[in-house]
């Protein structure tokens, strides 16, 4: 006879163990630079992170004992750097958390970059002058970099950012391994915004040199002034925006060459495109200063007014009312564009920085590069000056 058992059916064997309770697992810090780290970036950030926990202090203390200052996460999992490592510190770091096994601390170390040579750049015009936030240049503004030495062309060059509004494509030229220009295959339209940024904080520059700093700077574009001095009429005729607001009778280079004390110098107005450079209401033009001796048969020392530079080996636009009997028929100067006062302190009064000066038809060699003849270089050799083409 089969027998059950009271209140059902047993069945031996099938009770199963409950699995054990998993362990605590204890936080785990970890740091960014890692442990002994050595020539870190010093664009970096330092960076603490906590994983099973939550942070309870971080401590990162430079080699004089200052903290680098830094904020933690909202969850406090993390904590990050406020400012970067910086250049040729060495950090000791202490970190503090809290986990399900209770707290844990942990320590690193880390050293920084230390340059040979910290290298900075001038940011400027072709008048070499440092530009500043919202300054209005002419069309023809020419952007430079000048570092303080020589610096590997294509590390610096890629981290020098030029951006327009409108956007327009342009490029750098390196005249040497110091000085880069940039500037855009065609004038800027009026209007025009210019930022560079030169981003070269930390940024190795060759033969242990790195950049010293970070920089970023925007200009303006004002109207359209283009004159054109045409030794054919002798005159100058002054655009802006493309229509005609004055027309002034000139004297340029009387031409040719003399030869003194061995150098060959030109009295021609030499041809090409040339920007406005600076203004000075008044200035001592001396002969002397690019080799002529005042005492000689064409030398001179005389005090100018309402004198426009326009390239670096001292040709000016400027006021000489006893050339006005050459002005329009006979070139009488040494280089410079004459003109009579009216028109003079009229055209002084008119141009800014970049604006715009065509010299066509005269005798010469045409205007270099270093006289501020940029925008004389055709665009596909511009172009090949590049040190990252």
């Amino acid at each position: 006879m089969l027998m059950a058992c009271a209140g059902g059916l047993v069945l031996a064997g099938c009770a199963r163990e409950r699995p054990p309770a998993p362990q605590p697992e204890p936080a785990v810090l970890r740091f960014d630079p890692p442990l002994d780290s050595r020539a870190v970036d010093p664009r970096k950030l330092a960076t603490v992170t906590v994983s099973d926990g939550t942070l309870r202090s971080v401590e990162w203390l430079d080699e004089t004992g200052r903290p680098l200052p830094g904020a933690p996460a909202p969850d406090q999992r993390s904590w990050t750097s406020t400012e970067p490592l910086g250049y040729g510190h060495t950090y000791t770091a202490k970190a503090v958390a809290h986990g399900e096994t209770g707290e844990i601390t942990a320590t690193t170390t880390c050293a920084t970059v230390l340059p040979d040579q910290l290298v900075d750049v001038s940011l400027r015009s072709a008048t070499m002058m440092e530009l500043a936030e919202n300054d209005t240049y002419g069309v023809g503004f020419v952007l430079v970099a000048r570092f303080d030495d020589a610096v590997d062309q294509v590390a610096a060059e890629d981290h020098l950012k030029v951006t327009t509004e409108p956007a327009v494509p342009g490029s750098w030229y390196w005249l040497d391994d110091r000085n880069a220009h940039w500037r855009p295959e065609h004038y800027y339209a009026p209007g025009t915004r210019i930022t560079v940024a030169a981003e070269l904080f930390g940024v190795a520059l060759g033969d242990g040199r790195y950049g010293l700093r970070d920089q970023r700077v925007s200009v303006l574009i004002g109207p359209a002034h283009v004159a054109i001095a045409d030794d054919n009429t002798k005159h100058i005729d002054v655009f802006e925006n493309g229509i005609l607001v004055r027309s002034m009778p000139t004297s340029m280079g009387m031409g040719g060459t003399a030869v003194v004390g061995g150098n060959v110098l030109s009295f021609w107005t030499r041809p090409g495109t040339y920007t406005v450079l600076d203004r000075q209401s008044s200035v001592t033009m001396d002969s002397s200063s690019y080799g002529l001796p005042v005492n000689s048969r064409l030398g001179y020392r005389t005090k100018i007014n309402n004198a426009v530079r326009i390239s670096h080996d001292g040709i000016f636009v400027h006021e000489l009312a006893e050339s006005m009997w050459a002005q329009g028929n006979t070139n009488v100067s040494h280089g410079c564009l004459n003109l009579s006062p009216a028109d003079a302190a009229w055209f002084y009064d008119f141009v800014v920085p970049g604006d715009v000066v065509e010299v066509r038809n005269t005798g010469g060699e045409p205007l270099d590069i270093w006289q501020n003849g940029d925008w004389g270089i055709p665009w596909a050799q511009w172009c090949g000056g590049s040190a990252l083409r």
